[in-house]
Order: structure tokens, then sequence, then C-alpha cells
């Protein structure tokens, strides 16, 4: 699981895991290890065919609690656990979900521990099926689908690829990048519900000649933290970056671009519908003047070359001018100086509503590392500086101090 997933700060909240009969079933264990790092309470509930194939044991051993098993478990002591999920856990998953489990939640029956406890539950259901591909796509399957739809459940589609029977189709098992996203999700406050957020990420390459380029190490993970944190918390996001290695969740949307003119026409053409922007992506501010058609050869060059650069646009400052008065700008400076005044100066000539500046040249705050050290200025000059910090955290954080500001 990508660092932009790995959220924490969920301490007090209860998550319970419905674990139905798949081959799937063992992903179940990783996915409660992500959760218990997140700071959650788990417990659990297995259906008599998900024991076939992973135990309650194995739950229990890390960390769940409680675990439930059958209705009419001689060793349980709880006369009530077919209700109890729904009064201490915030969200219910339903994990693999199997065509009769789906079915009994589709028609409200109430013939097994599992299908009770949604039945009692009042918080939000997540479902999310496996199954073979000619099940899956069975007309009473499909119906049952359509069922749990307009009642209200939240349900993660199945993939499409090889399942475990060697047959190929839809009816895989959601990469866990759809899972954890949908729990958060539903244990998040909602406040930038209605508000639709771009976010510019990663660097730009600027092409030299045919293989060479000109950029810099920026992965990307700092402003897809802050993206994740937006959709958490209700906004239609939508990322523009550059070239990076990173996964998004399908409830995204992604313009993928390379270089900085490319990223700013995107970035510009998308401002006018938005509510509000965050602009971490790291930007070439020149590019080299092309080479020209073809590989650029060093024979005949042994003194070395010299090659010369014109300006890229400003991403940043022309969306500060272009900003309307119901919009709100966030601006990222990377600096191995002077962040406090490089901050000062930014803000005003840019035309921020906040900006947050990190001293690239320190350890443990930058590229290609999972924390920041952050110095926040907003356009009220409230100042803070903050430690060092998780990059899901500091992201969390910019999104709160933008709605207090």
């Amino acid at each position: 699981m990508q660092e932009h997933y790995r959220f924490a700060g969920f301490m007090g909240r209860r998550v319970h895991l419905g674990i139905c009969g798949s081959i799937a079933a063992f992903k179940m264990l990783d996915f409660m290890r992500i959760l218990l790092d997140a700071d959650c309470m788990v417990s659990a509930t297995l259906t008599d065919a998900a024991s076939q194939f992973v135990t309650p044991l194995s739950f229990e051993a890390l960390g769940a609690s409680p675990v439930y098993g059958s209705m009419f478990d001689p060793k349980s002591a709880d006369s009530f656990g077919h209700l109890e999920p729904g009064e201490i856990a915030d969200v219910m998953l339903v994990a693999p979900a199997t065509a009769s489990t789906m079915a009994r939640l589709a028609h409200g029956l109430a013939d097994d521990m599992l299908s009770c406890q949604a039945l009692a539950f009042n918080g939000p259901v997540i479902v999310a099926p496996a199954m073979n591909p000619r099940m899956w796509n069975a007309s009473a399957t499909q119906r049952n689908w359509a069922l749990l739809k307009e009642l209200g459940f939240i349900t993660i589609e199945p993939q499409s690829g090889l399942v475990a029977c060697g047959e190929t189709g839809t009816g895989r098992f959601a990469d866990l990048i759809e899972l954890l996203p949908a729990v958060f999700k539903a244990l998040s406050p909602q406040d930038l519900a209605g508000k639709k957020v771009m976010v510019t990420l990663g660097p730009t390459r600027e092409p030299w000649d045919a293989v060479r380029f000109w950029s810099n190490p920026s992965s990307g993970t700092m402003g897809a933290c802050v993206a994740v944190a937006a959709w958490l918390r209700g906004a239609d996001v939508t990322v523009v970056h550059g070239p990076v290695s990173l996964d998004f969740h399908s409830g995204i949307k992604q313009v993928p671009v390379q270089t900085a003119q490319e990223m700013f026409d995107a970035a510009t053409g998308l401002w006018p519908e938005m509510d509000m922007a965050c602009c971490t992506a790291a930007v070439a501010d020149y590019r080299p003047v092309p080479h020209g058609a073809g590989k650029f050869k060093k024979e005949g060059n042994d003194n070395g070359i010299n090659v010369q650069f014109e300006n890229n646009p400003d991403i940043l400052k022309t969306l500060g001018k272009q900003k309307a008065d119901h919009q709100r700008l966030i601006g990222f400076a990377a600096e191995t100086s002077s962040c406090r005044d490089e901050a000062e100066r930014k803000l005003v000539a840019k035309n921020l509503d906040l900006i947050a500046c990190n001293r690239i040249d320190q350890a443990g705050s930058g590229f290609g590392v999972s924390t920041n050290r952050i110095f926040v200025l907003d356009a009220h000059g409230r100042k803070e500086q903050w430690p060092h910090l998780k990059k899901t955290e500091v992201a969390w954080r910019l999104w709160d101090h933008l709605l207090l500001a």
C-alpha cells in the first residue's frame, strides 16, 4: 500500500469486518493490519464458509476483538453478538462478499451471524464482492447488486482478470487501494463535500533531445496525500500530475502530463470550474532549448556542451491572478534557505490564501521521504511551524488550516 493511503488518526473509531467464503478471504488479514496501523479498532465476523479458508484465530492473533463465528456457537458467552457491531462500530465492511451473502443483504434475510449484524447495523455498510465470473454475471446476482445500491449500501465493483478457478472475467476481489479509501472516507468528516478541488503534483520533464530531459526527483507523494485527504473529506478531486509512479483510487480523476507547459494548459483550463486548488507540483522553472530531432552525439564535443534555457510559465502565479472571490488557492514552496521570507514573498506575489514551505535540504523533509517539516502562512497572517510529520498528516492539517482560515 503506497504512502499516500496510510492515513492515521482514527483512534477511537471501530471498523467491523464481515468475511465470507472466498479464496480472497486471506487478504483481509493484511487489510486489518493497515486498519490497526491507522489507529482503528477492528472486530470481525467469519461465516462458516470463510472459516474454511482462514481461521478466526488468525484475526484474533493479529488484534481483532471480538471475533464472531456461528450464530449459536456454544463457546460464545455473548447472547447478543448479532446486535453488538451495530452498537459499537462506525462502519461495516463485508469483504469478500459471496453471492449468497449479497442475496441475504439485498433481501433482508437474517439466518446467520453476519446477515443479522448487517441488518441491525445503522451506519454505513460497504460491500465488496468476489466470485466466479459466471456467478457474478448471473441475472440473480446482478439484480441483487442493483438492489444493494438502491438500498444505500456502499458498493465496490469487482475487477476483471484471472480468478482462482482459472477463468477470466469480472469477479476478482477489488484491490486494497479501492477498499481502504472507502473505509477511511466513511470514518472521515465530510467538510469538503460539494467542493471541486484540483491538485497538481509530481515533477515535470522538459525534453532536450530524443532521450534526455531536465527534471527533478519529486515523487509526487506530498501532493498525492493532499489529493486523497480532500477526497476522503468529500471533495470532487482532479489530479494534474507529472510522470509519477502513484496509484489513485478510481474516485479521483487524473490528468497526466509531462512538461510544464502541458501542466500549465491543464491547470488553467480546469481552474475556472474549481473551488479550491493546491499546487504541490515541482514544476521546472526553465526548459532547455531543444537540441533538435534525434539523439545528441558526444563525438566531436570532447570539451563539453552549452545548453540554453528559456522560461516556463508560472502556473501558481497565473492561477492566483485568475482567482475568483469564492476560490481558495494553496501553494507549496521547496526551498534550501530563507523559508519564511520566501513564503511571505510568494503568498503576496502569487495571491495565495495559504502557502506551505519546506526545506528540501534538511533530513526528513522534501523529496523522497515520507515526512515533511512545514512552515505554514495564510493570507490572514497566521503563521505556524510544524514539526516533522508524516505527509498524510501534513495533508490533513493543511485542509484543516484552510477551512479555519
